[in-house]
């Protein structure tokens, strides 16, 4: 028993000077602690590992997001305009039907061709509203589409020499809930992506 007992202390005295020689145990104040971890800035994303962007920061801080963001919002805002112009004058002349009618400043057989007058301008309007609508789902569809094409064509670029095994889009907290932080290379993507922007915009 004698014979067992100090082979593995030998053995236990050994583990423990290999732990503290490769750091695996550091001693402190007369204690053993671990050796903090590596904190984010000292460690970054590897080839092989599989990292994420978050989308929503992306779309907020591209450039290209931004002025494309713009041009859309300029037309809407235009078509909205021009709707509203449409649907006023419609409102007073219709009010102003009504006005005639009440006050019998018509006759019968006049009365009744201004309002299937009406009734055609209403439904014209109403075609072209939603004419318009549509306009405004088609611009943003696009517009979202172009962005999409965008990021995944520098994304593909970017990841040829990172070798990332792969890259999730992360957006209001799907599919990602929670990860180490240093798989985050949002930063990077975005600081690619406005460099590229940039100087295609200077070429032209």
């Amino acid at each position: 028993m004698k014979k067992i007992d100090i082979i593995t202390l030998i053995i236990s005295v050994i583990a423990l000077a290999a732990a503290v020689s490769f750091g695996i145990i550091s001693i402190k104040n007369g204690k053993a602690a671990e050796t903090p971890k590596a904190t984010a800035e000292e460690r970054e994303a590897h080839a092989g590992e599989i990292v994420y962007v978050e989308l929503d920061r992306i779309l907020q801080e591209y450039d290209m997001a931004n002025d494309k963001r713009s041009v859309v919002e300029t037309k809407v805002q235009n078509i909205q305009a021009e709707i509203n112009r449409r649907g006023k004058k419609l409102e007073k002349d219709i009010a102003d039907y009504q006005d005639k009618m009440n006050k019998g400043l018509m006759t019968r057989s006049v009365a009744e061709v201004n309002g299937q007058k009406l009734q055609k301008a209403q439904e014209d309007f109403n075609a072209y509203a939603q004419q318009k609508q549509a306009e405004i789902q088609e611009e943003q569809i696009v517009m979202m589409n172009q962005l999409a094409d965008a990021i995944k064509t520098w994304l593909d670029k970017y990841n040829e020499d990172m070798g990332y095994a792969m890259i999730l889009t992360n957006q209001g907290g799907a599919p990602v809930i929670t990860a180490d932080s240093t798989l985050d290379i949002t930063d990077a993507v975005i600081a690619g992506l406005n460099e590229e922007y940039i100087a295609t915009k200077s070429q032209k």
